[in-house]
């Protein structure tokens, strides 16, 4: 059978990394096998529905590289592939189950159920208690015709066990007992989650279902829909939770469910810190996923050959911003020149730099950088130029002092201007007269650096600084810092 997956996210706003690790390896699992990939819209929560957010869905995963083989946007056999256009669906499903006794009318008012939950005893889970599950025929249709709002709950079994097996997790068993005579259909005739996602994935022929563990529990819910249909029932693969770490007021650092308040968790965020999507992506699929040996860097073809199911881990796998700046680094310094050029230039044009550094900056900055938007700060000297602490003369490792920078940059300043501006001559000329002065090649250098930037950390050395500069504005800010000597 081929492979079908889907991934089903409601527009509520943003791309969670959670939600974005469930599309790429709902993805992965089906490219794989060189299966079908879906992109359906749940959209039948109008509480959490926002305006414009399934554009964030399309714009996020066209970003992320993960293309879908059928759609709201491309169509597809076994269309719509919006929820809320596929609402006639549903009702006659959950009237089958009713005819069958499988399910039921319940016309318990917002009320009584409230009453259930304040009246129960304190640190118990109350549950439906399944008061309509016996009505008689003649209550029914006195009901019915009195118009009274009704929602339809599927009988579930009041004893025995439910057990499916996860390709991650294995056999898991839950008590019937546990289960509540879930809502199937509304009072407002829309689906709930759990129903509208089994009729969907059925009549979409999806066989394998992706997602988080959070639904281990509820899946014997959907196992029992399934039954009650005479349906196969999908592969499940269940993913571990995705964690985030955060440090305490004793200092420990704590783990606890990865959200908002341990930083940037939405793709689109990232991205905008100047995360490459190649990058993310990569990092995203790491965890909960081990590939076999020690690489971890990989293009999205990469992770389609090398994804093996059997690889994801039970245990929950921390997010970690280090390790994703790592990460990005590594994709950084795969770049093409064309490509890294491409992301690099706003900044360079925003640094005030001209074409005929590009190359220079490409070879300095690609090797460090681990986000193209620290660009900026790396630039900044570029158009800023300050009063600057004069104590950034001192430098213990080249004995640099005040007076010897005073010293050197008098005597830099006649060589300086009578060197062809280019790198190697410029290197040259210092190294000569540290060389001339009886002292390390960093006692002319570091003072030289300073002196035209105005900061203690440059991308390259003197030689480089002045070349971004210019010779007009180098030897400028060279005899201003000497006059402030």
């Amino acid at each position: 059978m081929k492979i079908r997956t889907r991934f089903a996210p409601s527009p509520t706003g943003f791309m969670h990394v959670g939600n974005l690790r469930t599309a790429l390896y709902e993805f992965l699992t089906a490219k794989h096998e060189d299966g079908t990939f879906v992109l359906r819209i749940e959209d039948t929560d109008q509480e959490r529905y926002v305006e414009g957010a399934t554009d964030v869905i399309y714009n996020t995963m066209k970003l992320a590289g993960l293309t879908h083989d059928e759609g709201p946007d491309i169509g597809g056999d076994f269309g719509p592939y919006v929820q809320s256009e596929r609402l006639d669906l549903y009702k006659p499903y959950a009237e089958q189950l009713v005819k069958e006794g499988k399910a039921y009318r319940c016309f318990c008012t917002k009320e009584r159920l409230a009453s259930l939950r304040e009246n129960a005893p304190e640190g118990t889970v109350v549950g439906y208690d399944r008061h309509c599950r016996d009505l008689s025929e003649e209550e029914i249709n006195k009901n019915l015709e009195a118009g009274i709002p009704y929602v339809i709950r599927q009988k579930m079994p009041l004893d025995g066990v439910t057990t499916y097996n996860d390709l991650v997790y294995g056999e898991i068993s839950f008590p019937n007992a546990d289960l509540d005579d879930q809502i199937l259909l509304k009072t407002d005739g829309y689906p709930t989650y759990n129903f509208a996602n089994v009729i969907d994935d059925h009549t979409m022929g999806i066989t394998h279902v992706v997602r988080g563990s959070e639904y281990l529990s509820s899946t014997p819910k959907y196992n029992l829909l399934y039954e009650a249909f005479g349906w196969d029932i999908p592969t499940y693969i269940h993913l571990p939770l995705i964690m985030g770490k955060t440090i305490d007021e004793e200092g420990k650092e704590v783990v606890s469910k990865l959200s908002k308040r341990h930083g940037s968790t939405g793709f689109m965020d990232l991205v905008n810190e100047g995360y490459l999507p190649e990058a993310i992506i990569n990092y995203i699929a790491l965890l909960g996923w081990a590939p076999e040996g020690t690489e971890e860097i990989f293009t999205l073809d990469e992770l389609i050959r090398l994804f093996d199911i059997t690889r994801i881990s039970k245990s929950p796998a921390v997010f970690d911003y280090d390790k994703l700046a790592w990460v990005n680094a590594e994709h950084i310094k795969r770049m093409s020149e064309e490509e890294f050029l491409k992301s690099a230039k706003p900044y360079y044009d925003e640094a005030g730099i001209t074409s005929e550094n590009y190359a220079l900056l490409d070879e300095l900055l690609k090797p460090r950088i681990t986000k193209f938007n620290e660009i900026t700060d790396k630039l900044s000297f570029v158009k800023d130029f300050t009063e600057f602490d004069l104590s950034l003369f001192e430098h213990k490792k080249s004995k640099s002092t005040l007076e010897t920078s005073k010293q050197m940059l008098e005597l830099a300043v006649p060589v300086l201007e009578d060197t062809p501006w280019e790198r190697e001559a410029l290197t040259e000329a210092m190294k000569s007269l540290a060389e001339a002065q009886g002292v390390k090649n960093s006692v002319v250098m570091w003072p030289v650096r300073i002196a035209a930037a105005g900061v203690a950390v440059t991308p390259g050395g003197c030689s480089e600084v002045m070349l971004l500069l210019g010779k007009d504005e180098s030897m400028r800010r060279i005899k201003e810092s000497l006059a402030r000597l």
